[in-house]
């Protein structure tokens, strides 16, 4: 390996480290009580190190936000290679989407609810994961009114409905786990089969 290689990679080594660390304290206790020297004293690194990479502390929340989206989408994605008619590829998603956020409650809570509030609100940068992962949706909705399957609707207007109404669900579930819920998986199911149901064409 050349000098120039081996600079590169542990370059990438520490961006791991310091982006592994911030995830950890920010999750731990709370992302409004860490401070970039915290993150710095974790990887026992001096804070200009850090800043050599971060220009603050949202853009470690938005890196750490991106990976947790790129995840998601990786999931998203794999679902639509295994085939299948679009309303049944559109469902697994949404469930999908809810299975993610309460696998991974904290990133979740990360990248959904407390980035917009300490990032001017959330963003789909273009390219990004995020405005992947909203394409992603809109093309399912789209597939599901070309096979006929779903009514002639905005398809904008009708992704985003999806989606808030996925994110209520996940976030309710994460943010109130002592609720009397009734079986989660039935509660999820419904949910997803109202959306559904009210989007088909009548037969």
């Amino acid at each position: 390996m050349g000098i120039q290689e081996r600079k590169a990679r542990n370059k990438e080594d520490l961006r791991r480290q310091i982006l592994d660390a911030a995830r950890h304290l920010f999750v731990t206790e709370g992302y409004e009580n860490v401070s970039m020297r915290k993150v710095a004293d974790r990887i026992e690194y001096s804070p200009t190190t850090i800043y050599l990479h971060f220009r603050n502390k949202a853009e470690l929340l938005g890196a750490i936000s991106e990976e947790t989206l790129q995840r998601l989408l990786n999931t998203l994605e794999g679902l639509s290679k295994e085939g299948g008619d679009a309303i049944t590829i559109l469902r697994k998603s949404a469930q999908s989407y809810v299975a993610f956020g309460l696998e991974h409650p904290k990133d979740y809570d990360l990248t959904f609810i407390k980035r917009p509030l300490y990032q001017e609100g959330l963003r789909l940068t273009e390219g990004s994961a995020g405005e992947r992962a909203f394409r992603y949706l809109r093309a399912m909705v789209n597939e599901c009114i070309e096979q006929k399957q779903f009514r002639p609707v905005d398809v904008e207007t009708t992704g985003q409905a999806l989606w808030g109404a996925m994110h209520g669900v996940t976030s309710l579930l994460i943010s109130y786990p002592d609720f009397p819920w009734v079986d989660k998986n039935t509660l999820i199911n419904t949910a997803i089969d109202i959306m559904i149901d009210g989007l088909k064409a009548q037969t």
